[in-house]
């Protein structure tokens, strides 16, 4: 498996390229802006786009979606609760000060235990993870967990925007990522890549 971390946007979001060695196609997760250096990032590493996934609805990891669909023609896959958010991202942004162009709607919905094959030997399964958003999804591979801005190293995703839920962020947290295994590492929306282990033993969200 290729795992290529791009930072893209003012917020600093991590844009994940996830490719099958063999086949050289590619699902680009949380294409949140800054396209030109996504596709520039595909180009050099031989990979091809078929998928754009969304891990939430959020303007900063969906900001790219039309730009990047007009440029690859890659599928977009988000979670039935993003379908109609990211068609309408730009008044969020500027509710920030900041622009984003709005998504096309998405070619598929995902929902719990839906499989997306990449490739040749790339699955990933989707989980349901809601707190940070109503349309968070954590999708599992091999060793692995992309799980959007449900858990960082050290820290949690924000629950006060709309339809963000404390208590039910903190048992996703609990329910479905802490089983996979302490060496399992998850690749967050923003910062460092950490490990089922260290947010387990140190997190402080989760450690009393």
């Amino acid at each position: 498996m290729i795992v290529e971390t791009i930072v893209v946007g003012p917020l600093q979001v991590n844009c994940y390229l996830v490719g099958c060695e063999k086949s050289r196609q590619a699902a680009v997760i949380d294409p949140g802006d800054e396209v030109e250096r996504i596709l520039g990032t595909l180009q050099r590493a031989g990979m091809e786009a078929v998928y754009i996934i969304n891990t939430h609805e959020h303007f900063d990891h969906v900001g790219g979606n039309k730009r990047l669909h007009e440029a690859t023609g890659a599928r977009i896959l988000a979670h039935r609760a993003c379908a109609a958010e990211i068609t309408r991202i730009s008044s969020r942004a500027m509710l920030w000060g900041m622009r984003a162009e709005d998504s096309p709607p998405p070619d598929r919905l995902l929902a719990e235990g839906d499989l997306v094959e990449i490739g040749e030997t790339v699955t990933l399964k989707v989980s349901e993870t809601p707190g940070h958003s109503p349309g968070s999804i954590s999708l599992i591979g091999t060793g692995m967990a992309f799980v959007g801005d449900l858990v960082f190293a050290g820290s949690i995703g924000r629950t006060d925007f709309p339809g963000g839920d404390y208590e039910t962020l903190i048992r996703a947290v609990r329910e479905k990522i802490f089983p996979l295994g302490d060496e399992v590492v998850l690749y967050s929306g923003h910062g460092p890549a950490t490990t089922v282990g260290r947010e387990r033993a140190t997190n402080p969200f989760f450690v009393s």
